[in-house]
């Protein structure tokens, strides 16, 4: 079996539907990248405060395109403030 590999971002941004069209629009690199699957999620008493978790092909893969020049100008695009990065290997999963 192959563990899937995970990157959870959590990050406040200046105007979701900004943030959420720059990322619908980043969509096709990010698969090219090795992204695979995503869920956006947002805390419940902070709207601008958003997780994205995906899984990836692998972690390096995650780690070169998260940490490219050119994420770091859409970030700056999205109005993104304070990204933080946790990449991670699955030990265990399952359905209750």
């Amino acid at each position: 079996m192959i563990a899937m590999q995970y990157v959870l971002i959590i990050h406040e941004v200046e105007n979701y539907a900004a943030w959420k069209k720059v990322f619908d629009n980043a969509a096709n690199i990010r698969k090219e990248a090795g992204e695979r699957s995503y869920q956006v999620l947002k805390y419940d008493s902070e709207p601008n405060k958003i997780v994205h978790f995906s899984a990836w092909t692998s972690t390096a893969d995650a780690r070169a395109f998260f940490e490219s020049p050119r994420l770091v100008k859409i970030r700056e695009e999205a109005g993104v403030k304070a990204p933080e990065f946790i990449y991670l290997e699955q030990l265990e999963s399952g359905v209750l």
